[in-house]
């Protein structure tokens, strides 16, 4: 047996051992969904950074920015730059009027049933899109260690992470998080380290050893950029604001005690992915120069595997086992988070506030999320099939433009616009979520990367979207719908509460 696969199923075992100390602590709806409130700021920090940094960032970028070179960059940019509008804007706000999820906070003002419904469906179709970025990435790397086909290697990952959420719930997932975080910025560190090495020390050394081998345009603005300006503008936009309409990063605000100890989470999360994301760019760049973009590409996975390359190549076998089991780990945190704030969304938010009136049990509520645990993995293992061989970084791209165009306006309206109206709120949801999705399947992304037509047939047909990401079209047609209805269908109950939940923002609650 290989030493990949020893580490790979170590990392397994220890995390089993995880779940099973979890599940025996984990007896409620609350000790389920959000651990009961009891992660101190800086492990919840650890856990935001370990939500964040999936597969998308590492594997993702890396690929990108050994294919691209600058244009890779824009990934990391635009996710870094939503987190201090997270931390200003959203954090406090989040911690003191929710529960659960964003849901609560247009519900503390607004209808419960109508918002509720809406902000369901846009975050679960966030969640899914983020999940296949996960689980291709998984499986890829699944298929690379054990030598097995694609599709059951995704069933594999499928399944062990159906173990994690099911039994040991956000306690479980908080913990492999926060493990999850600390390998992967030591062993980030450590690839990053060794390629300088290799150019004493010295980044420039890098990036010109880049430019001699492949020409200068790796250090320019390349096709994503000068080549579509739109596309690279509309991208950038959607990971900015999607970052604040993640329901899972969203929904840690709501494992600590305090809207201090949220606000810190947030902070301590900002600099650890920052870090990351500059050590992303030398690995990136490490991986064209030392591995190259043509072995890479052959490796499968949609450029995926260039860390893991890198590292065999930088390290030797040892160190490319300890980069894979890092990497399986960390996809493997992100769809336990991803998970179980599905479940959170179904459960909480559609039965137990809309069907069941706020009358379920604890059991009910348990039990009812544990059942929506297995759809939400069900269906994410069949889209990890169907998108085998997408760039996760690209694809994780997409889900942030749905949670930029659907769930960020719909915060900032609730929190700072007086006559925000209920079926605003639905409007602006219904028309992002909606506006981003068929976008999404009119782009090139699915017309001509997944139904395989060719880009010359397309290009004089009126309904095909050169766009790939749809965020700079789909958020402010969101913004518009969202302004336009709650002009039209004036709520003065609504503004009646708008005014107490602005107190609770600005001075907090009594509890607090």
């Amino acid at each position: 047996m290989t030493l990949p696969i020893l580490l790979f199923l170590l990392f397994v075992a220890s995390t089993l051992g995880i779940t099973a100390w979890a599940a025996r602590r984990t007896r409620s709806a609350d000790q389920f969904l959000s651990a009961g409130g009891g992660i101190s700021a800086w492990q919840n920090g650890f856990a935001l950074a370990g939500d964040y940094l999936s597969a998308g960032a590492l594997l993702g970028i890396a690929g990108l920015i050994t294919r691209h070179g600058f244009d890779g960059l824009i990934y990391s940019l635009g996710w870094v730059a939503g987190w201090p509008i997270l931390l200003f804007l959203v954090a406090e706000p989040l911690r003191r009027l929710g529960k659960y999820s964003f849901a609560d906070v247009l519900a503390a003002r607004l209808r419960s049933a109508p918002v509720r419904l809406a902000t369901a469906a846009s975050s679960i179709i966030v969640i899914l899109l983020y999940l296949i970025a996960q689980m291709v990435a998984a499986g890829s790397l699944v298929q690379m260690l054990f030598g097995i086909g694609y599709r059951p290697a995704v069933m594999v990952v499928g399944g062990v992470m159906l173990v994690y959420v099911l039994f040991g719930g956000m306690l479980a997932t908080t913990w492999v998080q926060i493990i999850k975080a600390a390998l992967l910025l030591g062993g980030g560190v450590v690839l990053a380290l060794l390629v300088l090495h290799r150019f004493e020390m010295n980044p420039l050394a890098l990036f010109a050893a880049a430019a001699h081998r492949f020409g200068d345009q790796v250090l320019q603005p390349g096709d994503k950029v000068a080549g579509s300006g739109w596309d690279a503008m509309s991208l950038s936009v959607g990971l900015m604001f999607g970052t604040v309409g993640m329901p899972h990063v969203l929904m840690r605000v709501f494992t600590v005690r305090s809207a201090a100890q949220a606000r810190n989470s947030v902070l301590y999360a900002t600099c650890l992915i920052g870090f990351f994301h500059s050590l992303v760019f030398i690995i990136g760049f490490g991986a064209m120069v030392l591995v190259g973009p043509d072995a890479v590409a052959a490796s499968g996975g949609g450029g995926n595997m260039a860390a893991p390359l890198l590292a065999r190549m930088v390290g030797g076998e040892l160190f490319f086992s300890f980069i894979s089991a890092v990497s399986f780990a960390t996809m493997l945190a992100v769809v336990a988070g991803l998970t179980i704030t599905g479940a959170a969304t179904l459960s909480h938010d559609c039965w137990t506030a809309v069907v069941r009136r706020g009358r379920a049990g604890e059991r009910e509520q348990l039990g009812v999320a544990r059942i929506a645990t297995v759809a939400i993995a069900v269906l994410a293992t069949a889209l990890g099939v169907l998108f085998q061989n997408q760039n996760v970084a690209f694809t994780a791209g997409l889900a942030f433009a749905v949670a930029a165009s659907a769930n960020f306006p719909a915060l900032l309206l609730a929190i700072l616009w007086r006559r925000f109206t209920t079926w605003g709120a639905v409007a602006g949801i219904v028309a992002g979520a909606s506006s981003s999705v068929v976008l999404i399947l009119l782009s090139p992304t699915v017309q001509i990367d997944i139904l395989g037509h060719a880009a010359a047939d397309l290009a004089g047909r009126w309904w095909f979207v050169p766009l790939r990401n749809p965020a700079l079209i789909s958020l402010p047609l969101s913004l518009l719908a969202s302004v336009a209805v709650s002009l039209l269908t004036p709520e003065p109950d609504g503004q009646a509460r708008f005014a107490s939940l602005r107190r609770q923002v600005l001075f907090g609650a009594s509890s607090e």
